[in-house]
């Protein structure tokens, strides 16, 4: 008698072990998930005017947002070329260059050091990605997509510790923002052909 209580003891023992794992599980895979959630800066809700920013162009030029007026413009913020993610990105926006330009807009890729990785990606495609730079943090600031303490330390002697959130915008001709996407996840990027459904969307209204 006292052997079968044992065992229906130890078997009593062993679920709940395994319930607790499970839930202890379960709980570890919705605090990453969360934390990567990342709610959109009121200053790029859909529908808002595109702030007024500055910065710099390969050739070390000041650019500015007032001159994407008059076409719509995809905007994609990338971290750097030591983030393989966003070298795969635009890797794949390569594809869906053209299907973009075509219908009259621009594409923009703002980094906060020179992609020269993913920029070698693109003249390998023959396309023109215009890249912008934002090498103090100055417009991630002011746009809300600051990531501190983003940059893996091997990398923080080059590039420094903070960075860009991956965020991605469509905006209207008249610099209205009509699509606004922050990545759930650092390895989390907007599909292009998503991107290219948004311009055209764009284009109709």
């Amino acid at each position: 008698m006292r052997s079968d209580s044992n065992t229906v003891s130890m078997s009593t023992t062993i679920y709940t072990a395994i319930a607790l794992l499970a839930a202890f599980g379960i709980a570890a895979i919705f605090y990453i998930r969360q934390r990567g959630l990342r709610a959109t800066p009121r200053q790029l809700i859909p529908g808002s005017p595109l702030p007024d920013f500055q910065a710099t162009d390969e050739q070390g030029n000041p650019v500015y947002s007032v001159g994407l007026h008059g076409s719509p413009t995809v905007i994609l913020f990338v971290r750097g070329n030591w983030c393989p993610f966003c070298s795969r990105q635009v890797s794949n926006l390569t594809q869906h260059y053209r299907d973009i330009v075509s219908l009259g807009a621009k594409l923009i890729l703002i980094t906060p050091k020179p992609l020269e990785t993913t920029r070698r990606v693109a003249e390998f495609f023959n396309v023109e990605f215009d890249f912008w730079l934002d090498d103090e943090l100055t417009l991630t600031r002011q746009l809300g997509l600051l990531q501190e303490g983003g940059v893996p330390g091997s990398y923080n002697k080059e590039y420094g510790k903070d960075t860009v959130w991956p965020t991605a915008l469509v905006v209207d001709g008249a610099g209205i923002i009509s699509y606004t996407a922050l990545s759930k996840h650092i390895s989390d990027r907007p599909d292009p052909e998503l991107l290219l459904r948004e311009v055209r969307k764009t284009i109709k209204t």
